[in-house]
């Protein structure tokens, strides 16, 4: 004979505990699911963009147009052969002044592709299936063809004003925290806002900054300006506490540091990154570049740019008599690697490299040091991210 079930609940105070929680959460993420014509959603995208009054607009914390016309090409072929595309996530503003507006959560890269389908920006290029179609642009197509595209529907889920901003943001996290959309910094920007992000977003604009570290049109894209100013505090403030975890480490200090960020605070980093980036453009020939590259990878912009800033606190009237002898060395290409990058003693060892030999000072307690650490404890293996990042940044 089968044993019967024991159907009784251990705990029914909790389990309606729960079912209260369960109510009162759905209340703010309640959703509704319309079909927009094409033509409507991207009218109400474009119609007032410039002077921020589009009745949908894709928000500050969420990335620029990354994708390639390949990719936007094959989002048009599907829609042209009515394959299914995913839903795009949009949230009613409930308040502020673009209250009852539409705040797209997920889907930026597909309405902006609609838009640059629409208005002859895109022509179409790498399709599989509608190979026809190659080279042709919207208006290349028939007019009942275009009349059908701009007819066809895009399904979005709408978070209604219930949503207030933490439930916007709670949701992009849960859509890109994956990691395979959206860089860690875009993760960031989205789901971890306050005075110190705003700070570092602020810096990362900043155009001698830029200048002195050239990044190719991908990365400045997918905001690698504002993940290098972001590791060049979090080092220089906090690099021997860092153990294995870069994300992980990056993404504490970002937390801490936005709960109390004083202006006091932030005049002091600023002088101090202004200070570092003073120092490289008149004393180093080629900026942070190696001689003959064009881009500058993260893990030589932090030996760098660290080891000044510490040097620069030991000896604020710090006058180097030359670096060329020691930056262009086999032995500090060796230490900025992009197998370098995961390791603590690794990252003691090229900070130092460079502020030990700004001060004149002997390499070899810190080098072992170093050694004597990496013994006890193992190297993490590089990040996949970093290992592709340094390999995007040479090319």
């Amino acid at each position: 004979m089968p044993t019967e079930k024991n159907t009784s609940i251990a705990n029914p105070d909790k389990a309606s505990l729960v079912d209260n929680h369960i109510d009162e959460l759905q209340k703010i993420t309640d959703y509704e699911i319309r079909e927009w014509p094409i033509e409507v959603l991207v009218e109400k995208f474009i119609n007032g963009r410039e002077t921020d009054e589009s009745e949908i607009f894709i928000p500050d914390y969420q990335r620029e147009m990354i994708w390639s016309a390949k990719q936007q090409s094959r989002f048009i072929e599907s829609i042209l052969i009515k394959l299914p595309v995913p839903f795009i996530f949009a949230g009613d503003v409930p308040n502020g002044p673009r209250k009852g507006c539409l705040e797209i959560i997920d889907g930026s890269q597909r309405i902006r592709t609609l838009d640059n389908f629409l208005s002859g920006r895109l022509e179409l290029e790498g399709l599989t299936k509608l190979t026809s179609a190659i080279g042709l642009r919207f208006y290349d197509l028939s007019k009942p063809r275009q009349l059908r595209f701009k007819r066809s529907t895009i399904r979005v889920i709408e978070l209604t004003e219930q949503a207030d901003e933490d439930a916007r943001r709670e949701m992009f996290d849960r859509l890109n925290s994956g990691g395979t959309k959206l860089s860690n910094m875009e993760i960031r920007r989205g789901v971890i806002d306050g005075p110190f992000m705003q700070f570092i977003t602020e810096l990362a604009s900043d155009q001698r900054f830029k200048n002195l570290v050239p990044l190719n049109d991908r990365n400045i894209k997918r905001k690698e300006y504002e993940e290098i100013v972001l590791r060049y505090f979090s080092y220089l403030n906090n690099y021997k506490n860092f153990e294995k975890s870069v994300d992980g480490f990056l993404t504490e200090y970002l937390r801490e540091k936005n709960k109390n960020f004083s202006d006091n605070e932030k005049n002091s980093m600023r002088a101090e990154f202004d200070n570092m980036l003073s120092f490289v453009e008149n004393k180093f020939p080629n900026g942070f570049k190696r001689k003959d590259y064009t881009t500058v990878p993260r893990i030589r912009f932090e030996a760098i740019s660290v080891g000044v800033s510490l040097a620069l606190r030991e000896n604020p009237t710090l006058q180097p008599t030359t670096v060329d002898s020691w930056l262009d060395s086999h032995e500090f290409i060796r230490h900025t690697r992009s197998d370098a990058s995961n390791s603590r003693p690794k990252l003691i060892n090229r900070i130092h490299y460079v502020r030990d030999n700004l001060l004149n000072r002997s390499l070899q307690e810190d080098q072992d040091t170093a050694i004597v650490e990496s013994s006890a404890n193992h190297d993490a293996p590089p990040d996949e991210e970093d290992i592709l990042l340094q390999t995007s940044l040479f090319s």
